[in-house]
C-alpha cells in the first residue's frame, strides 16, 4: 500500500545478508537525474582533491593559511551546517516536551537530516586539521585545557550525535524488523530527546563563544559580547527554515511515499513553522537592534562594512521576518518558501560574515576560498543528500512505520 512499510523476514544471518545486498541496488526509474548529473562528477573530482589534500598538506587544495587558519570548511560546512541543523532540537522541543502532535509526521525526516549534517560537516573537519590525526585532542582536553569552548563544543558534538542516532534509531530497527531492539530504542527516544535539546542549546550557543576571544580580529559590527546569544535564537529560525525548504523538495521527490493524512496536513504544518520563524526572527532582530545602539556604532555604517551590514541585518532578517508574517496571514505557501531560501542565505552570509568576511577585514591580502575548498565542500552536501535519499527510500522515515510498530507505540 502507498505510504507503507514491509517488514523483511530476517530469520538468520543469512536473511539478512541478503536482505542488505538487496536493499543496496539502486532505486527508482533512471539514474540520469539532472542532480546524479550535477552531483557525481562533482563528488568524484571532491573525493580525488580530498586525496590529494591529504597527501600533499592543506596548502595544496586550499589558500587557508596563519593569518586565516579558518576558512569556508569551518564557516560554512560547521557554523551554517549546525545552525541549518537546528531544526531538530526545535522540533523535538515541540513534539516530545510540548506535546504539539500537528508537527510528529515531520520529525524523523528532521532528525534524519540533522544526524546526517552533524556527521557529514562535524566530519569535514578532519579536513581543516594539519594535522588530522589531532582530532582527539578537543575531545580529551589535551593542549586546551577542560575548561575550554573547544573542549565543550567538541564533547557536545559528540554526545549530540549519539543523543540524535538514538533518536533516529527506532527506524532503522523497523526497516530491518527488529522487533525486540525497537521496543527497546522506542523507550529511549524520550531520554535522548531532552539530553539532546540540552546539548543543542549549548553547542549552538557554544560555536558563537568560540568567537569571543578573537574581539580585536571581527568587525565592531559583528562582534558582541552576546554572539552566544544570537547564534543559539538564529539556530531556530535557520533550523525550520531548512525544515520548510528540505520538505518541500522531498515532498516533490518523495510524494509517492506520503500517505493522504500527511499530504493533507502538511500545508497546516509549514505555515507553523513559518509563524514561529517570523517570532524568532523578530526576537533575533530586536537583539541586534539593540546590541547595536549599545555599540553606539552609528558612523561606522556609512562606510562599506556598514551598507553590507545593513544587507544582512534589513534585507536578509527583517524582510525574511515580514514575508514570513505576511505569508502566515494569507496562507501563502509559495512566499513562506521564498522566505525560507532568503532566510537560509542570511544566515550562511552571517556565519561567513564572523568566520571570514568581517575576520580580520582590515588585512591588506584577505581570504579567498580556493576551487579546490569549494569543490569538497560540494561533495561534503552532495554525500549528505545521496545519503539522506538511499535512507527515506528504503526505512520508514517519511512513510508509515509497519503495522506491528503502529500497534506497539497506541
Amino acid at each position: 500500500m502507498n505510504g507503507t512499510t514491509v517488514t523483511p523476514d530476517i530469520k538468520s544471518i543469512k536473511d539478512f545478508v541478503a536482505f542488505i545486498r538487496k536493499d543496496m541496488k539502486p532505486r527508482g526509474k533512471t539514474p540520469f537525474t539532472l542532480f546524479n548529473i550535477i552531483s557525481v562528477p562533482v563528488m568524484l573530482l571532491g573525493i580525488a582533491l580530498i586525496i590529494y589534500r591529504f597527501i600533499k598538506g592543506l596548502a595544496s587544495i586550499t589558500n587557508l593559511s596563519q593569518d586565516f587558519p579558518w576558512g569556508i570548511w569551518i564557516g560554512f560546512d560547521v557554523m551554517t551546517g549546525v545552525a541549518f541543523a537546528g531544526g531538530a532540537y526545535v522540533l523535538c522541543f515541540m513534539v516530545y516536551v510540548l506535546r504539539v502532535e500537528k508537527y510528529h509526521s515531520i520529525v524523523r525526516a528532521t532528525v534524519l537530516n540533522g544526524f546526517l549534517a552533524y556527521v557529514f560537516y562535524a566530519g569535514a573537519l578532519v579536513l581543516d586539521l594539519g594535522r588530522p590525526w589531532n582530532i582527539i585532542n578537543p575531545i580529551i582536553g589535551n593542549k586546551f585545557g577542560l575548561s575550554s569552548v573547544l573542549f565543550l563544543v567538541a564533547w557536545h558534538f559528540l554526545l549530540y550525535m549519539i543523543a540524535e542516532f538514538v533518536e533516529i534509531s527506532p527506524a532503522f530497527a523497523e526497516w530491518l524488523g527488529f522487533k525486540r531492539v525497537r521496543t527497546i530504542l522506542n523507550s529511549l527516544t524520550l531520554g535522548a530527546v531532552i539530553f539532546g535539546i540540552t546539548l543543542s542549546t549549548l553547542h549552538q550557543s557554544g560555536l558563537g563563544a568560540l568567537f569571543l576571544m578573537a574581539k580585536a580580529k571581527i568587525h565592531p559590527l559583528w562582534y558582541s559580547e552576546f554572539i552566544p546569544v544570537l547564534f543559539f535564537v538564529s539556530s531556530i529560525f535557520a533550523g525550520l527554515s531548512m525544515v520548510i525548504f528540505e520538505g518541500s523538495i522531498s515532498h516533490r521527490v518523495f510524494g509517492d511515499q506520503l500517505d493522504e493524512e500527511h499530504l493533507r496536513s502538511y500545508d497546516n504544518i509549514v505555515i507553523g513553522l513559518g509563524r514561529i520563524c517570523a517570532g524568532a526572527m523578530f526576537v533575533y532582530f530586536f537583539l541586534k537592534v539593540l546590541i547595536f545602539i549599545h555599540g553606539k556604532h552609528w558612523l561606522i555604517l556609512n562606510t562599506p562594512m556598514g551598507y553590507w551590514y545593513l544587507t544582512e541585518v534589513i534585507g536578509l532578517v527583517l524582510i525574511p521576518c515580514f514575508m514570513f508574517l505576511q505569508a502566515v496571514r494569507n496562507r501563502n505557501l509559495m512566499l513562506i518558501r521564498w522566505a525560507a531560501v532568503l532566510t537560509m542565505l542570511g544566515i550562511i552570509i552571517n556565519r561567513l560574515n564572523i568566520s571570514v568576511i568581517a575576520f580580520k577585514w582590515y588585512a591588506p591580502v584577505h581570504y579567498y576560498p580556493a576551487f579546490g575548498e569549494i569543490v569538497t565542500t560540494l561533495t561534503v552536501v552532495f554525500a549528505e543528500i545521496w545519503v539522506f535519499r538511499w535512507i527515506v527510500n528504503r526505512m520508514p522515515i517519511l512513510r508509515e512505520a509497519p503495522e506491528w510498530a503502529r500497534k506497539e507505540d497506541k
